[in-house]
């Protein structure tokens, strides 16, 4: 059955999302079924992973420090990210329940496009206070204290909310007619606008100029932070000074790769899309809401003693 032909003679009063339009038996319960269920598991992983690690912080003493306080702001945003989006698809997946409101699309892809961002503005900041952990120990209490914390969180809201705010505007000014096949899981901007009868250039240039903007600067500030604490590191010649001050900042850098692999990944078959098939940068976008935030917290239970000694005296208290 083409879904495609089918729903594009409903009247446009709510989008329909399709999710994979160019493999016709992903749309068999069999397929969805199969696909749903390492969805569905990555989601309670991230869910429960998340609640954990904020309730540890929150109830453990020892914890209440800038660099954690920041790790909590990352745990909150993956919950909101995977609440906006998962259960949309697994519904879709589950119960054919394809059909989402005008409002309710704009405002899915308002938190997809600002929260995402905020993320990548929240690793800048982690790497901040790595730097100026190794490289300033000295001087790190004075600079990054509450204080701090509570400027960056303030700055991170606001221009990503500032900065993001016009692109579900801009998507919500077209006007829509004839079709409403959204061929996508997800309402992500250019899926949603090109569905139009009018001009979408000016949409398409802002989410490429605030994409790269945002998430560029974001990227590039990272990785000028670890080169400045490489070259730091390397300076060090006490006995095992190089692999203590690596290991304080090793669990954020694999965040930060996870983070960027998926989103390079999937911006590289946006571009060649031609040569991929559509159906994989759908997919991809699906994953990258999903994956990071299954395995931040893993990654800094597993690699920070704190965290891990204090998720067991939480553990402890509850048996």
């Amino acid at each position: 059955m083409n879904l495609s032909s089918n729903y594009s003679t409903a009247p446009v009063s709510e989008f329909l999302l399709i999710c994979f339009p160019n493999y016709q038996s992903w749309q068999s319960p069999r397929w969805q079924l199969w696909l749903s269920l390492p969805l569905s598991l990555l989601f309670l992983l991230a869910m429960g992973a998340n609640a954990i690690l904020l309730m540890t912080i929150r109830l453990e003493a020892s914890l209440h420090e800038p660099m954690y306080y920041l790790l909590s702001l990352l745990s909150l945003l993956d919950i909101v990210l995977c609440l906006t989006v998962i259960p949309k698809v697994l519904a879709i997946f589950w119960f054919d329940f394809r059909p989402i409101s005008f409002p309710a699309c704009f405002l899915q892809m308002y938190i997809m496009n600002s929260f995402l961002a905020m993320e990548s503005c929240t690793f800048m900041v982690m790497a901040f206070d790595r730097y100026i952990a190794i490289c300033h120990p000295l001087r790190y209490p004075s600079i990054i204290n509450d204080q701090f914390v509570l400027k960056a969180v303030i700055f991170i809201v606001a221009r990503n909310i500032l900065m993001c705010g016009p692109i579900p505007i801009l998507s919500a000014r077209l006007h829509y007619c004839r079709r409403n096949v959204i061929e996508n899981c997800i309402c992500a901007n250019m899926s949603v606008s090109r569905l139009s009868c009018d001009d979408v250039t000016l949409n398409r240039l802002y989410q490429f100029a605030g994409g790269w903007t945002l998430l560029g600067s974001d990227l590039i500030l990272i990785f000028l932070s670890y080169i400045l604490i490489l070259r730091a590191v390397l300076k060090l010649k006490a006995e095992g000074a190089v692999a203590k001050a690596l290991s304080t900042c090793g669990s954020h850098f694999i965040l930060i790769l996870f983070f960027s692999t998926i989103l390079l990944v999937f911006v590289l078959t946006h571009v060649a899309k031609r040569k991929v098939s559509p159906d994989v940068p759908v997919l991809l976008n699906v994953l990258h809401h999903v994956i990071p935030a299954a395995l931040n917290p893993i990654v800094y239970g597993v690699r920070t003693q704190e965290i891990k000694q204090g998720i067991q005296k939480l553990l402890k208290k509850r048996w």
